[in-house]
């Protein structure tokens, strides 16, 4: 099955979110589009077409979804678009498989990413509160990416992590 618009996917689609820490030049998103795109045109599990789609968001967040209700990704072409935008990284330098970064809107409103403990510190220094909005790259279905994927510190998993290990600190 072709390629479809994301506003398309039911809400239990599965979705992977993807990033880059800092902003990808139009062009090089432009070429990363295209192949994504080419690649989820003709996106098999075991044989069978998946109805895929994709979305672009802020200059960095690439969300892939799949609906399952006729066939499900299997390992082996969810680890085919990993290799993907493996080589994609090896080619550009722009990496979209770093899991370990929290990003979120500063106060002028431009999207900043920071590694774990950093975010953490910010926080206890009072940089970033409880209403500094945030990016949850874990949500798993396009539900969860319409409904919570930025949302405030407070509302999100990173705000009671942050609280976690204030407590433990």
């Amino acid at each position: 099955m072709p390629l479809v618009p994301f506003v398309r996917m039911p809400d239990d689609a599965r979705v992977w979110v993807f990033a880059s820490r800092d902003p990808v030049p139009e062009g090089t998103a432009r070429k990363l589009l295209d192949e994504v795109d080419e690649y989820l045109d003709g996106w098999q599990a075991h044989g069978v077409p998946l109805t895929a789609a994709r979305e672009w968001r802020d200059g960095r967040f690439l969300v892939v979804a799949v609906d399952q209700s006729k066939a499900a990704a299997s390992g082996c072409s969810i680890d085919a678009l990993f290799r993907l935008l493996r080589r994609f990284q090896d080619t550009t330098g722009v990496s979209l498989l770093d899991s370990g970064t929290v990003y979120y809107r500063d106060q002028w409103g431009r999207i900043r990413g920071l590694d774990r403990s950093e975010f953490g510190g910010r926080v206890a220094a009072g940089e970033i509160g409880p209403d500094t909005r945030v990016f949850d790259t874990t949500v798993a279905s396009a539900g969860a990416y319409r409904t919570a994927f930025e949302r405030p510190l407070s509302e999100s998993w990173h705000g009671k992590l942050v609280a976690l290990s204030v407590q433990s600190g």
